[in-house]
């Protein structure tokens, strides 16, 4: 016995907005957990939270919009029901994006340190740290990781804030910096007084620092944590570099950092943290697919900070 025309549509149909119920479903729920559940959500660049306020919206608009019309059904093509159903996949393709956008929070070493010696200053896409007092000749601009807030570098960068460089962690777009390579520009622009600036960056955000230094000559300094450029800039004239790694690093590994030397400048100083693993380069917990560490966060980072400290003031 086969199934009649009209019970096969209505069959179709009941899948398709159960389908469709479920997606709205999740462009709702998803960025409302992350909205709720992860402060670093808000307290990160704007355009990760606009994204999720509007899926959420869609989300709740199309779900008054099923329900509206529960209980209906209508004929559909077998290309135009293909359609749907691809539209239904990439949709909820989009909210397993959204997933993966949800950042790593900063977990703080001790915020009252954080804050004490300098000024931090919370802005929507950057956190300015000012040597106390306020004045500054030498500044840094760092690029945080894939995915990582701009917060969790507050502790590891705070030292050379307190050695009298104006720091400016930058929150990057969705938390991965390739999508404006160019944001230091911004930020240099709007602090004339300093006369020596440095670029920087953790993982990915090395990258796009070095990429920035690679294109602007007023660059002067390239700091690198666990990172390496993509591009050789052997032949960039003028431009210090510093390139921390850990020995740990699970994901710019040893060797990868060591074939990097080729695509520096020659004078370029390497500093290797022994027992220290990728996620050591900020306060953010541990990382998928990172190294196991040999030695405590905080004897890691005092290195880190130290070397950083010394690249800005050799003497």
């Amino acid at each position: 016995m086969t199934s009649s025309p009209d019970a096969l549509t209505a069959t179709r149909g009941r899948a398709l907005f159960w389908a469709s119920g479920v997606c709205a479903a999740a462009l709702v729920l998803v960025p409302l957990w992350m909205l709720t559940g992860n402060p670093a959500v808000l307290r990160g660049h704007p355009l990760l939270p606009a994204l999720l306020v509007t899926a959420a919206v869609v989300g709740l608009l199309w779900g008054i919009l099923l329900w509206r019309r529960r209980g209906t059904s209508c004929k559909r093509s077998v290309l135009r029901l293909a359609g749907a159903w691809a539209g239904r996949v990439a949709v909820l393709a989009l909210v397993a994006m959204l997933v993966w956008l949800n950042p790593f929070s900063y977990q703080p070493a001790g915020a009252a340190e954080a804050a004490a010696g300098v000024s931090v200053v919370d802005e929507p896409t950057a956190i300015v740290m000012a040597p106390e007092g306020g004045r500054a000749s030498k500044g840094l601009v760092f690029y945080p990781g894939a995915r990582v807030e701009a917060r969790a570098y507050l502790d590891i960068l705070k030292p050379a804030a307190d050695a009298g460089v104006l720091v400016v962690i930058l929150k990057t777009p969705l938390n991965l910096s390739l999508l404006d390579g160019n944001q230091a520009r911004g930020t240099m622009s709007a602090h004339p007084e300093i006369s020596t600036w440095t670029v920087g960056g953790h993982s990915l955000g090395g990258v796009s620092a070095s990429s920035f230094a690679l294109a602007n000559q007023d660059v002067d300094g390239l700091l690198l944590y666990a990172s390496y450029p993509l591009d050789s800039m052997r032949d960039r004239g003028g431009l210090n570099v510093l390139s921390i790694s850990g020995s740990e690093d699970g994901l710019s590994t040893p060797e990868k950092i060591d074939a990097s030397r080729e695509l520096l400048p020659v004078d370029a100083t390497f500093v290797e943290v022994q027992g220290g693993n990728h996620a050591f380069f900020g306060n953010y917990g541990p990382q998928p697919g990172d190294g196991e560490p040999s030695v405590g966060r905080d004897v890691a980072q005092q290195q880190i900070s130290e070397a950083t400290v010394a690249f800005f003031d050799p003497t």
